[in-house]
């Protein structure tokens, strides 16, 4: 008897402490065939929690964006979360803002659809149950709904969990979430989370899940990438085979063939109303169902210069030893407002592990000082500095100074092959995609930050048919940031530098050694 005792208390203490168990033992869900099933998490579910759940023991409360992909069973997952805290504590107040009224109302009958399947001795009496508001007597604890846009939505009274759904998609979005946070007390075990499909670039969901990815606030961002969720497959047809574009997608995503069978299917659907072709992976796939964080957030048609595969598949590389290959730093200098200063290092194939710096100063002193400091530690066999704008003064102080391995790179000027791109801007980026591109393959960090940046820039061509890549300020109206990390890294491929000894002290007498041959030579660098 005392084993059974204890093995109950153990069940109950685990309903207590353990939300995908409680879920499963106790939450009913209506599945797309139809019926009811107990909540077994999904993958999708199961990282999204164990990502809060890291939040809440580092910080004692929650504040997150979720960016994902259509229908993975999110707002399920913090619906349950929810549901599971309201009904095990006394005084918790839970408000769920969505954008539309069906929303509303799908969710709200999720609630209701939890509490009416609780096994028999975990059901509580409500005192309010009707189309927006489930309250429980005996705790004082409940649950509220409303719609983005109807009148005083999101301006409830104390709320301890917040949930903002579909918030991409708000109408008056930074109004409703001014209203809603002042409700949310700065207090331990409060839950702040807002989920979302992206909705192009721009607005709130948008600027706070930018600020989120630099690290800026307390915010953390997750994201879900389409092929995480089990439903996204399809078993292919006998004999079918993807097209080039799909095999290389599938490669960089590590897709099996049922799922890359059914992108490729989801994606014609999608390409009629982007002007694209079905074997092409069309920008409104991406957005709809992204497999990176930058993906999501991109202009309708807008066509970046370096593919998304190309930065993911340098992400998940290991370069082979490079260190008999010269070491290579690219200074990107902050032209003032939000930008910042970066330096970034490329020795052959790798790039971004000896050095990736963020200076975020509008002191030029300060600047300079900084960079002679990277200088000293790395001691480059050369360092390329861009000297639009207010990197010529830095360019010169560091001259003034001994750095004769420093070297102006004017973004504007001539390029070397002129013929072919129509300026020195262009070629370098060429040289930084051909770099991607080579069999060799390229080793950058694993960083979101790394790809939003590699793949921001768009590009024509000019009446002389040289390419021509999109202005650096109209990259940052687009999207909201400049990409420092790759021009920076663009820099390292201003000339060709051949291996050497390196700088060396006396300074006086260093001298970086360069070879300037044919454009095509600098894949060996």
């Amino acid at each position: 008897m005392n084993d059974v005792l204890t093995q109950l208390r153990g069940r109950a203490q685990r309903l207590v402490d353990d939300l995908p168990y409680f879920a499963e033992h106790c939450l009913k869900i209506r599945p797309k065939a139809g019926g009811l099933v107990p909540l077994g998490f999904n993958r999708v579910q199961l990282e999204v929690h164990e990502r809060l759940e890291a939040q809440l023991r580092d910080t004692g409360r929650v504040r997150a964006l979720i960016l994902k992909a259509r229908q993975p069973g999110v707002s399920t997952y913090i619906e349950a979360r929810f549901f599971w805290k309201i009904t095990k504590t006394a005084g918790i107040a839970s408000y769920i803002l969505t954008h539309s009224l069906q929303a509303t109302e799908n969710i709200f009958g999720m609630a209701e659809r939890f509490h009416e399947n609780l096994p028999e001795p975990l059901r509580l009496r409500t005192t309010a149950a009707n189309a927006r508001e489930l309250h429980f007597d005996g705790l004082d604890s409940g649950i509220q709904v409303s719609t983005a846009g109807a009148k005083g939505a999101g301006r409830a009274q104390t709320v301890q969990l917040f949930h903002g759904s579909e918030v991409a998609h708000w109408q008056d979005a930074a109004v409703h979430m001014g209203g809603v946070l002042q409700a949310v007390p700065d207090m331990p075990w409060t839950e702040v989370i807002l989920e979302s499909t992206a909705n192009g670039m721009g607005g709130l969901f948008y600027d706070m899940a930018q600020a989120a990815q630099r690290g800026d606030g307390d915010y953390i961002l997750v994201f879900i990438p389409w092929f995480w969720h089990d439903e996204y497959r399809r078993d292919p047809p006998e004999g079918w085979q993807p097209p080039e574009a799909f095999r290389d997608y599938a490669e960089a995503h590590d897709l099996d063939e049922g799922q890359v069978y059914w992108a490729w299917r989801k994606n014609g659907e999608l390409a009629q109303a982007c002007a694209a072709g079905p074997d092409e992976v069309c920008w409104l796939f991406r957005q709809e169902y992204p497999a990176t964080g930058s993906e999501a957030f991109q202009a309708g048609g807008h066509e970046a210069y370096i593919r998304g595969e190309l930065v993911l598949k340098a992400r998940r590389a290991l370069s082979a030893d490079q260190m008999h290959m010269p070491l290579i730093l690219g200074v990107d200098i902050a032209r003032g407002g939000k930008d910042k200063t970066r330096i970034v290092d490329r020795r052959g194939r790798c790039a971004g592990h000896a050095c990736d710096e963020t200076i975020d100063s509008a002191d030029l002193m300060d600047v300079t000082g900084r960079v002679a400091k990277e200088i000293d530690r790395l001691e480059p066999e050369a360092v390329f500095l861009d000297v639009t704008g207010l990197g010529a003064g830095v360019y010169d102080r560091l001259r003034e100074r001994g750095y004769k391995e420093v070297h102006a790179v004017n973004f504007g000027s001539k390029a070397r092959e002129a013929q072919r791109y129509a300026n020195k801007r262009a070629e370098i980026w060429a040289r930084l995609a051909g770099w991607l591109l080579d069999e060799g393959g390229a080793d950058i960090p694993d960083s979101d930050e790394w790809q939003a940046s590699l793949c921001a820039p768009g590009y024509l061509f000019d009446s002389n048919s040289r390419l021509l890549l999109e202005k650096k300020e109209d990259i940052r109206a687009r999207v909201g940031f400049s990409p420092d990390v790759g021009d920076a890294l663009a820099l390292t491929f201003a000339e060709n530098v051949k291996s050497g000894a390196g700088r060396r002290r006396p300074r006086p007498q260093a001298r970086p050694s360069f070879g300037f041959g044919p454009a095509a030579q600098w894949r060996d660098h």
